[in-house]
Protein backbone atom coordinates (compact mmCIF):
# COMPACT_ATOMS: atom_id res chain seq x y z
CA UNK A 1 0.00 0.00 0.00
CA UNK A 2 1.37 3.41 -0.90
CA UNK A 3 0.70 6.73 0.80
CA UNK A 4 1.53 10.10 -0.68
CA UNK A 5 2.72 13.14 1.21
CA UNK A 6 1.84 16.31 -0.74
CA UNK A 7 4.78 18.56 -1.53
CA UNK A 8 5.25 21.75 -3.48
CA UNK A 9 4.26 20.14 -6.77
CA UNK A 10 2.38 16.99 -7.71
CA UNK A 11 5.38 15.59 -9.57
CA UNK A 12 7.59 15.62 -6.46
CA UNK A 13 5.55 13.53 -4.05
CA UNK A 14 7.28 11.34 -1.47
CA UNK A 15 6.14 7.73 -1.47
CA UNK A 16 6.20 5.38 1.49
CA UNK A 17 5.80 1.62 1.18
CA UNK A 18 4.04 -0.25 3.94
CA UNK A 19 4.97 -3.85 4.38
CA UNK A 20 3.10 -6.58 6.25
CA UNK A 21 4.00 -4.96 9.56
CA UNK A 22 1.98 -1.87 8.64
CA UNK A 23 4.91 0.44 9.39
CA UNK A 24 5.95 2.91 6.74
CA UNK A 25 9.30 2.26 5.10
CA UNK A 26 9.91 5.75 3.83
CA UNK A 27 12.49 6.69 1.26
CA UNK A 28 12.40 10.30 2.53
CA UNK A 29 10.93 11.87 5.65
CA UNK A 30 7.60 13.62 5.23
CA UNK A 31 7.80 17.32 4.40
CA UNK A 32 8.05 19.71 7.36
CA UNK A 33 5.08 21.68 8.59
CA UNK A 34 4.96 25.35 7.77
CA UNK A 35 6.90 27.42 5.31
CA UNK A 36 10.53 26.71 4.47
CA UNK A 37 12.37 29.94 3.67
CA UNK A 38 13.84 29.74 0.17
CA UNK A 39 17.62 29.90 0.02
CA UNK A 40 19.62 31.26 -2.86
CA UNK A 41 21.99 28.28 -3.07
CA UNK A 42 21.51 25.67 -5.81
CA UNK A 43 19.67 22.61 -4.57
CA UNK A 44 18.16 24.53 -1.66
CA UNK A 45 14.69 23.70 -0.41
CA UNK A 46 11.79 25.43 -2.11
CA UNK A 47 8.90 27.09 -0.24
CA UNK A 48 6.68 24.34 1.10
CA UNK A 49 3.41 24.10 2.98
CA UNK A 50 2.18 20.70 3.97
CA UNK A 51 -1.44 20.25 2.91
CA UNK A 52 -1.47 23.64 1.18
CA UNK A 53 -4.45 22.51 -0.86
CA UNK A 54 -6.64 22.28 2.26
CA UNK A 55 -8.63 25.09 3.83
CA UNK A 56 -6.88 26.62 6.83
CA UNK A 57 -8.25 25.10 10.05
CA UNK A 58 -8.74 28.45 11.80
CA UNK A 59 -8.50 32.19 11.28
CA UNK A 60 -5.06 32.52 12.88
CA UNK A 61 -3.60 30.01 10.43
CA UNK A 62 -5.22 31.93 7.54
CA UNK A 63 -3.58 35.14 8.74
CA UNK A 64 -0.25 33.34 9.08
CA UNK A 65 -0.47 32.10 5.47
CA UNK A 66 -1.42 35.59 4.28
CA UNK A 67 1.47 37.17 6.18
CA UNK A 68 3.80 34.53 4.69
CA UNK A 69 2.78 35.81 1.24
CA UNK A 70 3.46 39.42 2.18
CA UNK A 71 6.80 38.43 3.75
CA UNK A 72 7.75 36.44 0.67
CA UNK A 73 6.99 39.38 -1.61
CA UNK A 74 8.94 41.77 0.61
CA UNK A 75 11.93 39.41 0.74
CA UNK A 76 12.03 38.55 -2.96
CA UNK A 77 10.42 41.37 -4.94
CA UNK A 78 12.40 44.60 -5.30
CA UNK A 79 9.39 46.55 -6.56
CA UNK A 80 7.27 45.48 -3.58
CA UNK A 81 9.94 46.86 -1.24
CA UNK A 82 10.06 50.11 -3.24
CA UNK A 83 6.25 50.47 -3.07
CA UNK A 84 6.28 49.69 0.66
CA UNK A 85 8.95 52.26 1.50
CA UNK A 86 7.31 54.84 -0.75
CA UNK A 87 3.94 54.27 0.93
CA UNK A 88 5.48 54.66 4.39
CA UNK A 89 7.25 57.86 3.28
CA UNK A 90 4.04 59.31 1.83
CA UNK A 91 2.00 58.55 4.97
CA UNK A 92 4.77 59.98 7.14
CA UNK A 93 4.88 63.14 5.03
CA UNK A 94 1.10 63.45 5.23
CA UNK A 95 1.25 63.16 9.01
CA UNK A 96 4.04 65.72 9.30
CA UNK A 97 2.12 68.12 7.06
CA UNK A 98 -0.97 67.67 9.28
CA UNK A 99 -3.22 66.72 6.37
CA UNK A 100 -6.86 65.99 7.10
CA UNK A 101 -7.77 62.42 7.98
CA UNK A 102 -9.60 61.90 4.68
CA UNK A 103 -6.48 62.91 2.70
CA UNK A 104 -4.32 60.53 4.73
CA UNK A 105 -6.88 57.77 4.17
CA UNK A 106 -6.87 58.38 0.40
CA UNK A 107 -3.06 58.29 0.34
CA UNK A 108 -3.02 55.09 2.40
CA UNK A 109 -5.60 53.43 0.15
CA UNK A 110 -3.79 54.34 -3.06
CA UNK A 111 -0.46 53.15 -1.63
CA UNK A 112 -2.05 49.90 -0.47
CA UNK A 113 -3.68 49.43 -3.87
CA UNK A 114 -0.27 49.48 -5.53
CA UNK A 115 1.10 46.95 -3.02
CA UNK A 116 -1.97 44.72 -3.42
CA UNK A 117 -1.56 44.70 -7.19
CA UNK A 118 2.14 43.94 -6.78
CA UNK A 119 1.20 40.91 -4.63
CA UNK A 120 -1.27 39.76 -7.29
CA UNK A 121 1.36 40.30 -9.98
CA UNK A 122 3.82 38.15 -8.03
CA UNK A 123 1.21 35.42 -7.54
CA UNK A 124 0.25 35.44 -11.21
CA UNK A 125 3.89 35.32 -12.33
CA UNK A 126 4.50 32.35 -10.02
CA UNK A 127 1.50 30.45 -11.38
CA UNK A 128 2.47 31.21 -14.97
CA UNK A 129 6.06 30.08 -14.31
CA UNK A 130 4.75 26.91 -12.67
CA UNK A 131 2.55 26.22 -15.69
CA UNK A 132 4.95 26.92 -18.56
CA UNK A 133 8.20 26.08 -16.79
CA UNK A 134 11.32 27.07 -18.70
CA UNK A 135 9.53 27.28 -22.05
CA UNK A 136 8.34 30.46 -23.77
CA UNK A 137 4.66 30.92 -24.51
CA UNK A 138 3.08 34.05 -25.96
CA UNK A 139 0.03 33.79 -23.68
CA UNK A 140 2.30 33.59 -20.63
CA UNK A 141 4.00 36.79 -21.78
CA UNK A 142 0.63 38.50 -22.26
CA UNK A 143 -0.55 37.45 -18.77
CA UNK A 144 2.63 38.70 -17.11
CA UNK A 145 2.69 41.94 -19.09
CA UNK A 146 -0.96 42.70 -18.29
CA UNK A 147 -0.40 42.09 -14.57
CA UNK A 148 2.67 44.34 -14.62
CA UNK A 149 0.65 46.93 -16.54
CA UNK A 150 -1.99 46.93 -13.79
CA UNK A 151 0.70 47.69 -11.22
CA UNK A 152 2.09 50.44 -13.44
CA UNK A 153 -1.31 52.13 -13.85
CA UNK A 154 -1.96 51.96 -10.10
CA UNK A 155 1.48 53.43 -9.40
CA UNK A 156 0.85 56.29 -11.84
CA UNK A 157 -2.52 56.96 -10.19
CA UNK A 158 -0.86 56.90 -6.76
CA UNK A 159 1.73 59.46 -7.90
CA UNK A 160 -1.03 61.72 -9.24
CA UNK A 161 -3.07 61.41 -6.03
CA UNK A 162 0.05 61.97 -3.92
CA UNK A 163 0.96 65.03 -5.95
CA UNK A 164 -2.53 66.51 -5.66
CA UNK A 165 -2.66 66.01 -1.91
CA UNK A 166 0.95 66.65 -0.88
CA UNK A 167 2.17 69.39 -3.24
CA UNK A 168 -0.14 72.24 -2.08
CA UNK A 169 0.89 71.99 1.60
CA UNK A 170 4.55 71.51 0.62
CA UNK A 171 4.45 74.58 -1.63
CA UNK A 172 2.79 76.64 1.11
CA UNK A 173 5.68 75.76 3.43
CA UNK A 174 8.19 77.06 0.87
CA UNK A 175 6.46 80.42 0.45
Amino acid sequence: MKSVYPMSSPSSAVFADQGLSGKANQTQPPPPLGLVVPASKPGAKKPLRKNAWQVAPNLLVSFRYAWAGVSYAFATQRNFRIHTFTGVAVITAASLLHLEAIAVAVLALTSCLVMILELLNTALESVVDLTVGQSYHELAKIAKDCAAGAVLLAAIAAVIVGGCLLLPPLLSLMV
